[in-house]
């Protein structure tokens, strides 16, 4: 097995980036482009030198020659350091939003123990769908006649997702939807399985005043609706960027069950984990009857 598909959970990059882009292209291409200014100014650096040392020492004539040679290596270094440096955050991030991206899917199908017997599954947050065609994927794979809701904020960004489902050969297991996490458009105890990837936090980040507080009660409120939509007895699975433990304390506050944390993994140059949990089954009390919900009923 290549490289490429072992990092990738069995599938080459290439066709990673073939089907589903990436959302992190601005990023990569500021980060690329001051990784290659850094290391042009410390090459012009390295090969003018004494040129430079000359031009510095024409400018300031009273400095010591040392002093002054000192001074420029001690910028080439920085440059070149800073260079290097933009170049690993430049493959982290493109590493992190398509080859990492795919195994975490991966491993968050995989933390739902049994697929046989889901017939609802939703993604909050599906943007480019690799997540959301992970679960279809399973679900083809286990003959199931059920299906995975992808919602996200942008009706385009939906449209595109299905799109992908197509490309992928799991159209029929597929139905993207626009809608806010923070208020999600489905009945109480809807979903045998709720996912989300790298979603929730930024809830937090457009959250009004952007203070810490506010930003919390933001995640707090989409990862309340998850648990609201999910059926007693359903199991759901979220991976976000830093915020990890901040949900296992908050899904234990909400009397959650089997509330697990994975162990670190670095994204996009932070630290993420990956939360699972369980409804409890007594949760049904109270609860509303869910309203039918036409799976046929696509954005497009």
């Amino acid at each position: 097995m290549s490289m490429g598909k072992a990092a990738a959970g069995g599938r080459d990059w290439t066709q990673l980036y073939a089907i589903y882009g990436t959302d992190e292209w601005q990023t990569v291409a500021f980060l690329a482009l001051h990784a290659a200014l850094f290391a042009s100014l410390s090459l012009l650096l390295l090969f003018y030198f004494p040129h430079f040392l000359t031009f510095l020492h024409a400018l300031a004539p009273a400095a010591p020659l040392p002093a002054i040679r000192f001074a420029a290596g001690f910028a080439g270094s920085v440059a070149a350091l800073s260079a290097l440096c933009l170049l690993y955050a430049t493959g982290d991030v493109l590493y992190s939003s398509l080859a990492l991206r795919w195994e975490m899917a991966q491993r968050m199908v995989a933390a739902v123990p049994d697929w046989s017997a889901v017939r609802t599954a939703l993604d909050v947050g599906c943007g480019r769908g690799m997540l959301l065609n992970a679960v279809a994927m399973q679900m083809k794979k286990e003959g199931s006649g059920g299906r995975v809701v992808g919602l996200d904020g942008r009706r385009e960004t939906a449209v595109a997702a299905l799109r992908r489902a197509r490309v992928e050969g799991v159209q029929e297991y597929v139905t993207c939807r626009e809608g806010d996490a923070r208020r999600l458009p489905f009945a109480d105890g809807y979903f045998d399985i709720v996912v989300s990837a790298v979603h929730l936090s930024g809830l937090g980040r457009r959250a009004s005043g952007k203070s810490p507080a506010a930003a919390a009660a933001e995640r707090g409120r989409g990862l309340g609706e998850m648990v609201r939509v999910l059926k007693p007895g359903g199991m759901g699975v979220v991976w976000d960027l830093v915020c990890g433990p901040e949900y296992a304390q908050r899904l234990r506050e909400m009397r959650m069950e089997d509330v697990r944390v994975s162990d670190r993994v670095t994204a996009y140059m932070v630290r993420s984990h990956i939360v699972s949990f369980r409804k409890p089954l007594d949760s049904a009390a109270g609860m509303e009857s869910p309203l039918p919900l036409d799976w046929r009923a696509n954005i497009c």
